[in-house]
């Protein structure tokens, strides 16, 4: 549960930086794919030197050509690419804070129906009262935290729409994810693979951009330095949800880690604080709901009801 939560710290940092970098570039797409190419050059550089990540590699080759898992759900990295590109486009539309309540409720209701059907490879969970219960009140307490923030004049339902789908992906992601990690059992090596497929989509993305809409690329800023961090970090945040999902589920993961991005949020507004923000009740009092949700959903694991 501890490494769930420092999984949405990591996640509130990663959104920081990316932010960032594509807010300088004034391109978000280039943005997302120097994020990802940061990360996939980081890991690749490691991997030769690493016999646990070519062991991993070697592990799924052979339950690939044994059948045990099918090639399809090798592309998990594609939906991280896809969520990093409609995050992208979809927040300049409707702001942070209506993004980040829609994206969430996509996950929490994605979480619950891959959790169902076994997609983690951990087994099949019920949906039950209290599992429902907690992701209710999980994004009851997002909408409360962001309540301040969320303007209804920059409203679109087709942004939302879309925001909840970005949401949705990562819950698909994140059971994928878990199910790679079961045949390759080194969550670096399902690090590798995500990146690899989520630079190769983006890549086409950005390439497609350039030829519909005459995009230019535009020179990479010269600092600050963590800008460059959102793929460093998204390497070491797979590599944990990968593992973690696989033990506790999809959805009582997302219960955990959003509870970590909020307290991330807060940490982020206390020391470092973007356009003047300041923190809110509101942000502390969906922090504090946020963890309620928790407390029920992890009883529920408990108790297996």
């Amino acid at each position: 549960e501890a490494l769930a939560a420092i999984s949405g710290v990591m996640m509130a940092m990663q959104a920081r930086a990316n932010g960032e970098l594509s807010h300088l570039l004034g391109n978000s797409t280039e943005a997302a794919l120097v994020s990802f190419g940061s990360g996939l050059i980081v890991i690749s550089l490691i991997a030769p030197f690493n016999k646990s990540i070519k062991e991993g590699i070697k592990n799924l080759r052979a339950a690939v050509a044994a059948k045990q898992i099918p090639r399809w759900r090798l592309f998990a990295g594609v939906l991280g690419g896809s969520f990093v590109a409609l995050q992208t486009q979809v927040v300049p539309l409707i702001g942070v804070a209506l993004y980040s309540v829609a994206s969430i409720a996509g996950q929490t209701a994605m979480s619950l129906i891959v959790d169902r059907i076994g997609l983690t490879g951990g087994g099949k969970k019920l949906i039950s009262k209290r599992r429902v219960t907690a992701a209710l009140i999980t994004v009851f307490a997002v909408i409360v935290s962001a309540l301040d923030r969320i303007s209804l004049t920059s409203f679109s339902v087709l942004a939302v729409a879309l925001a909840t789908l970005a949401g949705a992906l990562v819950g698909v992601q994140r059971a994928l994810n878990g199910q790679i990690n079961e045949y390759s059992k080194v969550s670096f090596t399902t690090s590798l693979l995500n990146f690899f497929m989520g630079t190769s989509v983006l890549a086409i993305m950005l390439f497609a951009l350039l030829i519909l809409k005459g995009d230019a690329i535009v020179p990479l800023p010269s600092g600050p330095w963590w800008i460059y961090t959102g793929g460093t970090v998204g390497v070491i945040y797979i590599a944990f949800t990968s593992t973690i999902v696989q033990h506790l589920g999809v959805l009582t993961f997302t219960l955990f880690s959003v509870g970590g991005t909020l307290i991330g949020s807060l940490l982020i507004d206390v020391i470092a604080p973007t356009n003047g923000n300041i923190v809110s009740w509101y942000l502390v009092s969906g922090i504090l709901m946020t963890y309620l949700g928790v407390v029920i959903g992890g009883q529920s694991r408990l108790f297996k009801r």
